[in-house]
């Protein structure tokens, strides 16, 4: 009677489980509703693994622990904004080098060890204590070298944006309508950035100098902010933008030009120090001689 019971209750469930798979149940209206974010949260962060890559995916378990000790620094926050880097794959790429720097050297003191060539404990030590802390401080000048460059060539997109402004609002547009032609015309990631923030405060409903603003500040260009400033007067205040801006724009270029002159410049000191090595090089060529015949007839 036992068997009875317990082959009818196998069976039922087993029909019942046929039925739900069958005739599943409608999902749940939470579970529906955030189906496409959580696809695309997925898909961010699918893609933010890609762009990690090796050095990120391996040095995300110390990211934690970095993060406690306080880094990074704010500059260096500043600079991965400027970028648009994820702090989180920064410091994964900062703990992977730095592991990498501190075990090269005694994987290959283990290598000469076993070729019968010991090279001592002090010396692989001392190699890999340099090429951790080289290993920790490679991506961050790497990340203030990308910001500075991204900088600079945001100024330089800049300082066209600015004219264009000025076109426009010779031509007898208002403030809102420059910008947004201003920023419709040219091209590149300077620009893109201008067109972005502005269709996020036409979206919004916000002033666009206060997102300009907001733009400045997050990429550490003084010059958007000081845009920013001076059209936030005129669409507030009523003041006469357009010769500021002129103003702003000469003074730009003349800031451009400086630095243009000054990397000229320091290219062509940098261009001198071959030449100084190759004669000195060639004078030891050229003395060793004479003083090895004179150290000799001593």
């Amino acid at each position: 009677m036992t068997a009875f019971l317990l082959f009818g209750v196998g069976t039922g469930l087993g029909l019942w489980l046929i039925v739900v798979g069958w005739v599943p149940p409608p999902p749940r209206l939470d579970k529906a509703l955030d189906a496409p974010y959580g696809q695309t949260r997925r898909a961010e962060a699918e893609a933010a693994e890609v762009a990690a890559g090796w050095a990120g995916r391996w040095g995300r378990p110390a990211v934690r622990w970095l993060r406690r000790l306080g880094l990074p620094t704010k500059g260096t926050r500043r600079d991965l904004a400027t970028v648009d880097k994820p702090v989180d794959v920064h410091l994964a790429e900062q703990a992977t080098a730095t592991v990498f720097g501190l075990l090269m050297p005694p994987v290959f003191a283990t290598l000469l060890a076993l070729a019968g060539m010991a090279p001592g404990v002090t010396v692989p030590v001392l190699i890999s204590l340099v090429l951790g802390v080289a290993g920790f401080l490679a991506p961050e000048l790497s990340v203030r070298s990308d910001a500075a460059k991204h900088r600079a060539a945001f100024r330089d997109a800049l300082s066209s944006f600015l004219d264009l402004v000025v076109i426009s609002l010779a031509a007898g547009s208002g403030v809102d309508q420059a910008l947004d032609e201003a920023a419709s015309v040219g091209s590149g990631p300077a620009y893109a950035e201008l067109r972005y923030a502005l269709t996020e405060a036409r979206l919004a409903r916000v002033p666009p100098w206060d997102i300009l603003a907001a733009l400045g500040q997050r990429l550490a260009v003084a010059e958007l902010q000081q845009l920013a400033a001076t059209v936030g007067m005129a669409g507030t205040e009523g003041a006469r933008v357009r010769s500021s801006l002129r103003s702003r724009a000469v003074a730009l270029r003349d800031r451009q030009l400086t630095d243009a002159e000054g990397e000229a410049n320091a290219a062509t000191e940098r261009m001198s120090l071959p030449i100084v090595a190759l004669f000195g090089g060639f004078l030891i060529f050229l003395g060793y001689p004479a003083l090895a015949a004179v150290l000799g007839g001593l």
